[in-house]
Formats: C-alpha cells, sequence, structure tokens
C-alpha cells in the first residue's frame, strides 16, 4: 500500500483493524496468536499548526465597529484577547471577572491540570475591557458578573457559540484553511516567536508543560522565513542548469 501510494494515516488505521479483528478471533474462537501483531504502524507525519498571517490579524483588529454595540464590542475583543494573550478556548470561557487586573495590565488564566498562569495585555485591550464593562452593566442590568465573558441576559458564554463568534469575524478576511480560537492561539505563538520572543517565555504564556510543544512554533517561523528567502533573493529565484 505503501508503494501504491496509500497515506501513512490510511495504513496505521487498517493495521489497527487487523490486529483488532485477530485479537477478537483468539479471544472468540480459539486462534492462538495475531499473526497482525508484529506489522509494524507508519509513522504519522506532524502537521504544523495552522496560523495567520499578521497584517491579516492586524486589519481585523484595527478595523471598524460600533463601540457602543454590547453584541460588536464583546465579540471583538474576544477574537482580540485570544489573539493578544493566546489563551485557550476554555480559559477565555471560564475567564472570570475577578481575574482582569487593569492596574497591573494583566489577567489570570486556569490552564490544564488547574495550573494558573498571568498573561500581560497592552493600553488598547485595557480601553476595550473598560468599555465592555460599561456596556456589560448597562445592557445585563447588573454592576457586578462571575465570568467576565457573557450573553446580553448575563448567562456564562459556550464553547460552540464562542467558536462560531470567531469564526464568522475571520472567514472570508484571512487566508488561513481554519478559523477558529485555536489559530488565533497559534498566530500568537507564531508571531511572538518571529519578533524575537525567547521560547521559555512563549512557553508560560501558552501553558505548555512541556518546552518541546512550544518548539513546533519554531518549525512554523522557519517556514516562513524560507518561503521569504526563496520569494525575495535573486540567488534562490534563478534556476538551475
Amino acid at each position: 500500500m505503501a508503494e501504491e501510494g496509500v497515506s501513512a494515516r490510511s495504513i496505521r488505521r487498517k493495521i489497527q483493524s487487523l490486529r483488532a479483528f485477530y485479537k477478537y478471533l483468539m479471544r472468540r474462537h480459539g486462534l492462538k496468536s495475531n499473526p497482525a501483531a508484529e506489522l509494524s504502524t507508519s509513522r504519522m507525519p506532524k502537521r504544523l499548526p495552522t496560523f495567520i498571517r499578521p497584517e491579516q490579524t492586524e486589519k481585523i483588529l484595527d478595523g471598524d465597529f460600533d463601540h457602543n454595540d454590547f453584541i460588536e464590542l464583546r465579540n471583538h475583543l474576544i477574537v482580540d484577547m485570544f489573539y493578544s494573550t493566546g489563551m485557550r478556548c476554555s480559559e477565555l470561557m471560564e475567564l472570570l471577572d475577578a481575574d482582569i487586573n487593569l492596574g497591573r495590565g494583566e489577567l489570570k488564566v486556569l490552564g490544564k491540570r488547574n495550573k494558573e498562569r498571568i498573561i500581560p495585555f497592552g493600553k488598547e485591550m485595557r480601553e476595550l475591557i473598560i468599555d465592555y464593562r460599561r456596556l456589560r452593566s448597562e445592557t445585563t442590568g447588573s454592576d457586578t458578573s462571575v465570568h467576565f465573558f457573557v450573553r446580553p441576559d448575563g448567562r456564562q458564554l459556550y464553547r460552540r457559540l464562542i467558536y462560531t463568534i470567531v469564526h464568522d469575524t475571520l472567514e472570508g478576511r484571512v487566508s488561513a484553511s481554519k478559523c477558529s480560537p485555536h489559530v488565533l492561539r497559534h498566530s500568537f505563538a507564531t508571531d511572538m516567536l518571529n519578533n524575537g520572543a525567547d521560547i521559555t517565555a512563549v512557553q508560560q504564556l501558552l501553558g505548555h508543560q512541556s518546552l518541546s510543544t512550544t518548539q513546533i512554533y519554531t518549525h512554523l517561523s522557519y517556514r516562513e522565513l524560507l518561503t521569504n528567502y526563496k520569494l525575495a533573493h535573486p540567488r534562490a529565484q534563478k534556476s538551475g542548469g
């Protein structure tokens, strides 16, 4: 199958099916051994994360929207916060109002394995947060809120709604193959590294337990450099022969 060009994923799935079938025969029909047990599975190629080009992200975040409309401001802030902090969808959904410190310009995130981390944010996001809290109070009719991001009736956001907000904001405006919150997280990490951030700092901001998880973004950075080199350098464009 490999010689015929069948993908590693398909070969792996067929081998796993064979193993499961012979295990069933051993368990139910007295087969003495599993002839598929020693078959080696093909190594799966590592997929590089999808990311959005920085100029496209900037165009979206610098675009016009109604600062006095609760839904528009909230949705814009959600996209901005994903890209500016690199947080996961579940982390943004569970973000508490008390976790945001405007004075220090930082927010507290509860990540995987209940591990807390602190992420800084800039002055522009600070102003958006102030405007959002004001509109949230006017819209929900309450001066207090447990969760930071809520619906007009004050209830917490849910994962599917957050995904839809991000997808609808990005679709048709970016060249990325996916338009999801995780793509904005990938874009955060890639742009940080491309602009000279230390990889251990990016690891801490993302909440990765292992540095090897963060290192995949260095491959993205190299791919971007290689693409620019091939497009721009005269010697790279020169054909041989």
